[in-house]
């Protein structure tokens, strides 16, 4: 098995699932599928926190790089998706994230190397870990944490806003789970947590100065905000081809829509609360605009009420703007802080 650094044989055999269940959390999986194979008795804060590497070996962190590279060769078949182009690209770990489907799921279920062993979900896991550790590593100057089991391996990633881990093994777990099926993608963990941070964000245009005054749109539709833009903010002429299409935007049921230029005018946070979605809840929508459009968003659950949200430019602690999402929810305040250009 290659989650074992000695490599020899893992002895202690896995109760497999005979097939994928009805409904299979990230913790389920995790705990049917892998952790029979960590060393007995040891807690995970142990596991992930020992260096399987200390002497910096390059033959382990060489070994690491070729089981990407066979991940890369191998995975389309897996997956049943031949045209997937996997070159140690960010873009092909977005590639790779949609073809994490739920019939790619059931397939990585059925299919078992060897009569008798784990279901090769286990083996792809594994491999795919590190084939978008390896995107991190020689794209962004990361370096291996390595750990054993293998699949446990993290990247240590020094960017402009400060030193962070990434854990692929955890995004895959979560991503397979109907959860993350449904919901959070490998794409969206790996965009905010490598691409975003390294954006060179300070290279966008200005789209007007940041003092400039921008008032409440307080009937929002995709016209009246598009004329709100044209009167307000004229230099941003064009919402871009992924800005929610005018039904798609219609059924956010937005109340008021506010509007916030940040990294010195180079963005435009737009965020205002939606219908409600359940007993005393809505949803609270932000869209980052440049001077090309639609950039990105975030949404976030809030209480019903006019002081249920705030939204406001901020700074980290190493000096780079910010904006923080202030939220009521559950009756209490929750702060949230991305980069200006986004999450």
């Amino acid at each position: 098995m290659a989650g074992n650094l000695s490599g020899g044989p893992m002895k202690r055999r896995l109760d497999v699932l005979p097939a994928v269940p009805a409904k299979l959390s990230a913790a389920r999986l995790f705990e049917q599928q892998f952790l029979p194979f960590y060393p007995p008795g040891a807690s995970l804060e142990s596991v992930r926190g020992a260096d399987a590497n200390p002497g910096n070996n390059p033959a382990i962190l060489d070994a690491i790089e070729q089981t990407a590279q066979v991940f890369a060769a191998l995975a389309p078949e897996a997956l049943g998706a031949p045209d997937l182009v996997l070159d140690v690209s960010d873009a092909s770990v977005h590639r790779l994230s949609a073809a994490l489907t739920a019939a790619a799921r059931e397939r990585l279920f059925a299919a078992r190397p060897k009569p008798g062993e784990p279901p090769l979900l286990v083996h792809f896991v594994l491999h795919a870990a590190l084939y978008v550790g390896s995107c991190a590593v020689k794209g962004h100057g990361g370096r291996w944490l390595v750990r054993n089991p293998l699949w446990e391996t993290r990247v240590r990633l020094d960017s402009p806003m400060g030193t962070s881990e990434i854990a692929p093994f955890a995004w895959l777990l979560r991503s397979l789970s109907d959860d993350g099926l449904e919901k959070i993608t490998l794409a969206d963990r790996y965009r905010a947590h490598v691409e975003v941070p390294f954006e060179d964000a300070d290279a966008w245009p200005v789209i007007a100065p940041p003092e400039r005054r921008l008032p409440r749109l307080a009937r929002v539709r995709y016209d009246t905000l598009f004329q709100h833009l044209k009167t307000h903010l004229p230099e941003l002429d064009d919402f871009g081809p992924d800005f929610p299409s005018p039904p798609r935007f219609a059924e956010l049921g937005l109340t008021t829509l506010d509007l916030l230029l940040v990294g010195g005018g180079r963005a435009l946070v737009l965020y205002g609360a939606g219908r409600e979605i359940g007993p005393g809840k809505r949803g609270l929508h932000l869209f980052w605009m440049t001077r090309s459009g639609f950039s990105k968003s975030a949404y976030y659950e809030i209480d019903v009420g006019p002081e249920a949200y705030r939204v406001t430019a901020g700074r980290a602690s190493n000096g780079v703007e910010t904006v923080v999402v202030t939220l009521l929810t559950g009756g209490r305040t929750v702060e949230h802080e991305v980069l200006w250009w986004g999450p």
